[in-house]
């Protein structure tokens, strides 16, 4: 009779294995409750970082955007009239064309000189870049005022628009136009360019 029970009770087990019976020692015998697919899957969604990839600027359009930027910074320059407004623009103009050069210098130039095998355009580019350096510096931390100050501000503004032609003319497309990766090249550009900045605004 003794044993017909346990069998019987081994039975409703077998059926119904998620209900909790005291074991035969007395103790309960807790069984755990597994979690269902559906809230798993739910769990590791929640824990998951997103992973938000900005989209890669092509090199030579992100280069071709800062000279856009600049160029209006100038514009704006020539309708200023307030000493005030004009410091404001020739730093912001003297910040960007900087951090511009620098990315160019460290990262832009160097590769492209070396897919081009050149010799000749990236030195010149170089130089250049010594000139507009100079020309910022007489007018970077300088109260605006006078005939000579905007006139220097004009000298430098063509030279940029001289620069950036012959980039857009030649050095642009000769650059696309060789094996470089285009895109991984602006998104490590984009890179130090946040940095620099940072470093400019701090």
């Amino acid at each position: 009779m003794l044993l017909a029970t346990v069998l019987s009770a081994d039975a409703q087990d077998y059926a119904n294995p998620d209900r909790s019976r005291p074991s035969r020692t007395g103790e309960p015998n807790m069984i755990p409750h597994t979690q269902s697919s559906a809230n798993k899957k739910t769990a590791m969604v929640k824990d998951r970082q997103p992973a938000v990839a900005a989209k890669a600027k092509d090199a030579t359009t992100l280069l071709r955007a800062d000279h856009k930027l600049v160029d209006g910074l100038f514009a704006e320059y020539k309708k200023a009239r307030s000493p005030a407004k004009k410091r404001q623009l020739v730093d912001q103009i003297c910040k960007e064309l900087t951090v511009h050069a620098q990315i160019e210098e460290e990262i832009f130039y160097p590769a492209v000189k070396a897919a081009l095998k050149d010799t000749a355009l990236i030195p010149e580019a170089i130089v250049e870049h010594a000139t507009l350096k100079d020309l910022i510096a007489q007018v970077e931390g300088v109260e605006p005022g006078g005939e000579l100050f905007d006139a220097k501000i004009m000298v430098l503004s063509e030279y940029v628009k001289h620069h950036v032609k012959e980039e857009h003319a030649e050095m642009f497309p000769k650059a696309k136009a060789t094996k470089l990766d285009m895109k991984a090249l602006g998104a490590k550009m984009a890179e130090r360019k946040a940095e620099l900045t940072a470093d400019h605004e701090a």
